[in-house]
């Protein structure tokens, strides 16, 4: 029997054993909150940590040791608040929680993390992350949200966008996919907003988080009315080989 990727399957001694091999480990970090009329509100955990599960399964069986922790499943998610539903943490708090967690794995052996991120409100704060823990515990983290680490497998297969945005084609799919019983199919005529969470003129380069209720009616940005199961299934598959295939990358995990 194949041993888990997942860290609270294997017992301390399994655990260890991943360390000394310098196991890649993936922290998926999340959120609970508002995903619109139609999706479950634990949308995020759900994508994020399969994302990181699927990623770290590709790199196991291309022969490069890799471990998944549970999802950090709250973030920062202030600007969702206003439609409820919703837990979110302060910035102290989530670099907290993150440090924490890296501290442990730092303190068993673990040389190498990646903090992979699937929610948007903490893709700045990610990069934070990784660059403070690096430095205080002398070990190598990377930090990204896996749609901004690899849009070109993405927007290829939707119809109405050209990325991954919120409560959107691209999310929904997935979790038709993965868990379809967190889709309200009723609400889904509903399920659809502005293309983008930014006021016009706005770069991407320029931050400035908004409460969603100053744009979108309905929770949502982007359009999940052409979502199916099927292009779900081709983006977690998508998603999690190009993941890998970053992961993999030597260059990134030489010792300092």
């Amino acid at each position: 029997m194949a041993q888990s990727i997942e860290w609270m399957k294997l017992t301390a001694a399994e655990v260890q054993e991943l360390a000394a091999a310098d196991a890649l480990l993936i922290v998926p970090v999340a959120s609970m909150e508002q995903h619109g009329p139609h999706l479950a509100t634990g949308t995020d955990i759900i994508l994020g940590g399969n994302v990181a599960l699927e990623t770290a399964q590709i790199l196991v069986e291309s022969g490069h040791p890799a471990l998944v922790t549970p999802v950090v499943w709250t973030g920062l998610a202030e600007h969702h608040m206003a439609f409820g539903g919703t837990v979110t943490l302060d910035s102290r708090a989530f670099q907290d929680i993150l440090r924490h967690i890296v501290r442990s794995a730092a303190r068993h052996g673990f040389k190498r993390v990646m903090l992979l991120n699937g929610h948007g409100g903490n893709a700045e704060a990610i990069g934070t992350a990784a660059t403070d823990l690096a430095a205080e515990f002398g070990i190598r983290v990377a930090g990204g949200t896996y749609w901004h680490m690899v849009p070109e497998v993405i927007a290829p297969l939707l119809e109405r966008q050209a990325g991954l945005m919120h409560a959107c084609e691209a999310e929904t799919s997935m979790v038709m996919h993965l868990m379809p019983e967190g889709v309200r199919k009723e609400r889904l005529p509903d399920a659809h907003g502005p293309g983008s969470s930014r006021v016009p003129g706005q770069p991407p380069g320029l931050l400035m988080r908004r409460s969603f209720r100053e744009f979108t009616e309905s929770g949502v940005v982007g359009d999940a009315r052409v979502a199916t199961a099927e292009k779900g299934e081709k983006l977690l598959a998508a998603i999690a080989a190009k993941c890998a295939e970053l992961l993999r990358n030597e260059e990134l995990w030489k010792p300092r």
